[in-house]
């Protein structure tokens, strides 16, 4: 790492406003010190967690700057994720949910916040403070989110706490109001072929795909490029849509109800973000768009799909698409929402 400058890639908006909040004399007049609480918002994998640890070795570098120095002890313990005086609180995973959005995260508990009082009390071990992370707030139980409400607002001068989620509507207004929010935008394209290529040493034509399918979210790119089996899951969301495209009802009706009994939550929403991404593309491509696409690597699918199906079609399951994901994500029938978004799907000699 370069000295001088905090480990993320992007967001040099947020890297800015709290390098002026370390060093009050630099400061704007918006922000002359430093908050005791931050929410770093954003969409999943955007880097919120990679900004907010990166926050928090700046915050307990020995040196003091504004961006961590990588030379200290703290700054060595951070890097070797073992600093005592940094804490991540993660969600845990519930072995009596049936269906939850995000079974492998599971959710922050009552007891987590019990820890968490605790811990914040005492003393630092190391330096002059002690950081908390709790990541994906959104994910909290009504206990655990209430547990901490007084922490949140009046912790010990020595403790900071950072906390991660994806908006702040899935927030307690309470908690919302007692943090600094930070909120990431997903990263510029070229930004993001730059991360890949010089800090994963992804090739050229793999960092303009990924970066064109990640939606400015840079950890999911990472996960694409360092995990083949999600790669290869993406081609099998493809080929599944592309051959229910040419199914009669009966078979998409199975495929829901086969869906729907598996309760395999994450395979259902990565095969609706492909989906989503797929029917973009094809849209584009009918408005003349198609530099814009994201599937590159199928250009020629798309251009087909683009022709043989009509423009208003298309906009329409568009919609279904994104507002079955808006019910899958609450207590819906889940049979229900899949049977509705299988029957919908267009097909190659459907027009308006």
């Amino acid at each position: 790492m370069i000295p001088g400058e905090w480990p993320v890639y992007g967001h040099t908006w947020a890297v800015r406003l709290l390098q002026s909040a370390l060093h009050p004399e630099t400061a704007t007049a918006g922000n002359r010190r430093l908050s005791h609480a931050y929410l770093v918002l954003g969409a999943p994998q955007v880097g919120k967690t990679t900004f907010a640890r990166a926050f928090a070795m700046a915050l307990l570098c020995s040196n003091r700057q504004r961006s961590p120095c990588y030379t200290c002890r703290s700054c060595q313990l951070m890097a070797a994720d073992s600093h005592p005086d940094f804490r991540i609180l993660q969600p845990t995973v519930r072995a009596d949910k049936e269906f939850v959005v995000d079974r492998q995260k599971g959710e922050l508990r009552a007891e987590q916040a019990e820890t968490l009082i605790r811990d914040v009390a005492l003393r630092p071990m190391e330096g002059l403070r002690k950081v908390f992370l709790i990541q994906d707030m959104h994910l909290a139980n009504p206990t655990f989110a209430n547990k901490i409400l007084k922490t949140l607002e009046e912790p010990p001068a020595h403790a900071i706490l950072l906390v991660t989620a994806r908006h702040r509507a899935e927030l307690l207004s309470t908690i919302v109001s007692r943090c600094q929010v930070i909120e990431l935008r997903p990263l510029d394209q070229p930004v993001i072929v730059g991360a890949l290529q010089h800090g994963w040493q992804a090739s050229a034509q793999e960092a303009d795909l990924l970066a064109r399918l990640c939606g400015g979210r840079l950890g999911w790119a990472v996960d694409q490029l360092h995990t083949p089996g999600r790669r290869e899951e993406r081609i099998e969301h493809l080929q599944l849509l592309w051959r229910l495209i040419s199914a009669d009802r009966l078979e998409r009706l199975r495929f829901a109800g086969e869906m729907a009994m598996q309760r395999d939550n994450q395979r259902l929403f990565s095969m609706l973000e492909t989906w989503v991404s797929w029917w973009r593309d094809v849209l584009l491509t009918q408005s003349k768009c198609d530099d814009a696409c994201s599937n590159v690597d199928q250009r020629d699918r798309i251009a087909f799909h683009a022709q043989a199906i009509d423009q208003r079609v298309v906009c329409d399951y568009l919609l279904t698409l994104k507002r079955i994901e808006g019910y899958l994500r609450h207590t819906v029938n889940v049979r229900l929402a899949l049977d509705v978004l299988l029957l919908n799907l267009p097909t190659l000699q459907q027009s308006a």
